[in-house]
């Protein structure tokens, strides 16, 4: 792989994707599973506590549920649950006005106007291939002019997704979301919904370009990298969403990379430890984006760092290492 595709967000940035104005999803039935998803699951425990660390995919296709039965037991075991956003939060109807307003230019200038030469024909050759799909989401494509780069790259990858028959109903977020709602279970947000809009609406203009460029690159030439991140993920790979995704970004994207991912890991580290330190014998099932797990910047890592116990629970793996 020799980019690092927007794509990436739907392992980071739930909200946002969640958010996004609704497309329609595509037919999935021809994508083959096998199985339920290898889970990217770490139980951290102290004397007392334990915490499941789950990586989410925030939009799937129906054939990856069920999941997998460790996942299930992590769950049932788990006493409330901890997400990026608080399910109430995330369900809330104006979350998507807040972000479209957040969006909006300030400048005078229309997108087209502010991008450079090249990116704008881009912007163009992709508003006239999805036209019919914009107008069905209510967003004709003169509209997406008002709004800046980050919307609509995220906008790119949100269709791009859709294409794959990957559905934000499906997705880990909604599906623990709704299940711990109906029983009765306290769930909870590591963020809100205007911290994660402030992640994509901070960056820079040179950042914006370079997230637009990259999402519009991806959607024009076929959205294979989306394809291959789902596929990783439910292998379980975490090596490979790592070496061949996580990395390169962090190489080539500094400073978003830092942004988006280590700057927030470390700003839940002490929620998380508090979970962990507390008396009482509670566990906590915590749904964040696979990215936000692996590397030494990722939660696993640095929560074995202080001293807990860590330990990946993947009844497949050892299956698979024993054959």
């Amino acid at each position: 792989m020799t980019r690092t595709r927007i794509s990436l967000l739907s392992l980071l940035l739930p909200a946002l994707l969640l958010a996004a104005p609704a497309v329609p999803a595509a037919d999935a039935a021809a994508t083959a599973t096998d199985g339920p998803p290898v889970p990217l699951l770490w139980k951290v425990s102290d004397a007392d506590n334990s915490l499941y660390l789950l990586g989410s995919f925030h939009l799937l296709q129906p054939g990856d549920h069920p999941l997998s039965p460790d996942v299930d037991a992590a769950y049932e075991d788990a006493e409330s649950l901890l997400f990026e956003m608080a399910p109430a939060e995330l369900a809330s109807p104006g979350l998507a006005v807040q972000m479209g307003q957040a969006a909006l230019r300030d400048d005078g200038l229309t997108l087209s106007q502010a991008l450079p030469e090249a990116t704008a024909a881009k912007l163009q050759q992709w508003l006239e291939r999805k036209a019919p799909v914009l107008a069905k989401a209510g967003l004709p494509p003169q509209a997406l002019d008002r709004f800046e780069a980050w919307y609509v790259g995220l906008l790119a990858s949100m269709l791009d997704m859709a294409d794959l028959g990957l559905d934000p109903a499906l997705g880990l977020d909604q599906h623990f979301g709704k299940a711990a709602t109906q029983a009765g279970k306290p769930t909870a947000g590591l963020e809100t919904a205007a911290q994660q809009i402030a992640f994509l609406d901070g960056m820079d203009a040179e950042e914006q370009v370079q997230f637009l460029d990259e999402a519009l690159d991806n959607s024009l030439t076929g959205n294979e990298e989306a394809l291959q991140l789902h596929t990783l993920w439910r292998a379980g790979d975490a090596e490979g969403l790592w070496n061949g995704l996580a990395a390169e970004m962090r190489e080539r994207y500094p400073r978003l990379y830092s942004h988006i991912n280590v700057e927030r890991n470390d700003a839940w580290l002490p929620e998380l430890a508090q979970r962990l330190d507390a008396r009482g014998g509670d566990d906590t099932l915590v749904v964040v984006g696979a990215l936000h797990l692996l590397g030494g910047d990722g939660l696993v890592e640095k929560l074995r760092a202080r001293g807990y116990s860590v330990e990946r629970i993947c009844s497949a793996c050892l299956a698979g290492a024993a054959r």
